[in-house]
């Protein structure tokens, strides 16, 4: 009796979308394998659980397109975060022009998104923390998010920004100190 297989590595996935007969197993395979891990990394960045889904949607339908046309230069997880990390960016660049408001307003627009949020407590920290990232410009929460939750090295974070490692370096210590601040002001 054959074992079924319930996880197959990046290659088999890429090899299996490559068949026109697997091509939807493949897909299966790969969203169940990254789902959840991708929903965190963007739920970190924009913070309403609907916005996520629905950004988590739109990134898996570019997978679907592109898919067929990744080269491997990078790994596939590593190619999923970066289309991940474009569509929260552009996501929360839509919501500003959507919102015909100053910046100030659109920064308690996501305050007040966070603080809709259940269980929120603005004198726990963790909630103090997640305050604090939602001031920071897209690019510097992306590096954050990335370095503190996700614990991504730097090298690996320059594939997905695709931006120099120094570059990153600068961006994370400047989100920390601004984290700080807000921390210490609150």
């Amino acid at each position: 009796m054959s074992e079924i297989r319930t996880e197959l590595d990046d290659i088999d996935i890429i090899e299996m979308f490559q068949q026109e007969s697997s091509k939807e197993k493949a897909f299966s395979f790969l969203v169940k394998k990254y789902q959840e891990r991708l929903y965190w990394h963007i739920r970190r960045m924009l913070v309403n659980h609907d916005d996520t889904n629905d950004v988590l949607q739109n990134m898996f339908i570019k997978v679907w397109k592109y898919l067929h046309d990744f080269r491997q230069d990078s790994g596939l997880y590593t190619w999923l975060y970066r289309i991940a990390t474009n569509e929260s960016l552009t996501f929360l660049q839509q919501q500003k022009k959507k919102a015909t408001q100053s910046l100030s307003n659109h920064e308690n627009f996501l305050e007040n998104t966070l603080r809709s949020e259940k269980g929120f407590d603005a004198n726990k920290l963790e909630w103090k923390l997640q305050m604090a990232i939602q001031t920071l410009p897209e690019k510097q929460k992306a590096v954050f998010l990335l370095r503190y939750y996700d614990e991504m090295p730097y090298e690996k974070m320059s594939e997905v920004l695709e931006t120099s490692v120094g570059s990153l370096k600068a961006s994370y210590h400047h989100a920390a100190k601004k984290i700080e601040e807000f921390i210490k002001g609150n």
